[in-house]
């Protein structure tokens, strides 16, 4: 195959996982429901080759699995291993935090504070999509802020998959029960506060695995949907 044919190929299917991905974390695909290659490819006005291999990426993160004569499926992992993923991606966003902060500019603050705007007015109007794009923004604009792209692309491996869940378990809280914990963040970040961030972020991943832990029946009911 040409080269020029495979990036091509490569570019499309990177495409097709963003949209599937922005599914599932927007509930269209719910846990352990099928998502079909040729629906996908109908749907998309592609072939199934870069659908195929979006679905594979997708395996790679931890968010489908695909079986033999099955096809590709919508994981629903254990709540252990939800816990765990959310102990990981809190400490790398620490290690952000720790990087971060000396690094920090006016426009930098300026940046967290209109993403923080952005989840509070969503908040507001009870708009959980919005509301949850401004969330993983400001998480995103933390890890970037911190300079390091083994960091960034680590964490990458991580966020997609606790991220569904986290969704998925807030969903009979309404948008707004994140806000306050981003505010923390936020006046944290302001006051050049490094212990202070992770002290704020640690507290948000707590709340989330407490909020998890006690809505685990949430992932059925949205999968019955």
């Amino acid at each position: 195959m040409p080269d020029h044919i495979s990036i091509q190929r490569s570019v499309l299917a990177e495409q097709v996982g963003d949209r599937l991905l922005q599914g599932i974390l927007d509930g269209r695909y719910p846990p352990d429901s099928r998502i079909v290659e040729t629906r996908v490819a109908r749907e998309l006005g592609v072939s199934q080759a870069p659908v195929r291999e979006a679905l594979r990426a997708l395996e790679a993160l931890g968010l489908v699995e695909i079986l033999p004569f099955q096809g590709a499926r919508v994981r629903r992992p254990s709540l252990d291993e939800l816990i765990e993923a959310f102990v990981v991606r809190c400490e790398l966003e620490c290690l952000a935090a720790r990087l971060a902060v000396p690094l920090l500019a006016d426009s930098d603050l300026a940046d967290f504070a209109r993403l923080q705007g952005a989840m509070e007015a969503a908040a507001a109007t009870g708009d959980r999509h919005e509301a949850a794009r401004a969330d993983s923004a400001f998480h995103a604009r933390l890890v970037r802020q911190s300079g390091s792209l083994t960091l960034q692309r680590t964490w990458g491996t991580v966020e997609p998959f606790s991220r569904t869940y986290i969704t998925i378990a807030s969903a009979r809280e309404g948008p707004s029960w994140t806000t306050d914990l981003h505010r923390a963040v936020l006046d944290a970040l302001q006051a050049r506060d490094a212990e202070a961030v992770q002290e704020a972020l640690r507290h948000h991943f707590d709340e989330a695995a407490g909020m998890l832990r006690a809505g685990w029946d949430v992932p059925e009911a949205a999968a019955a949907r």
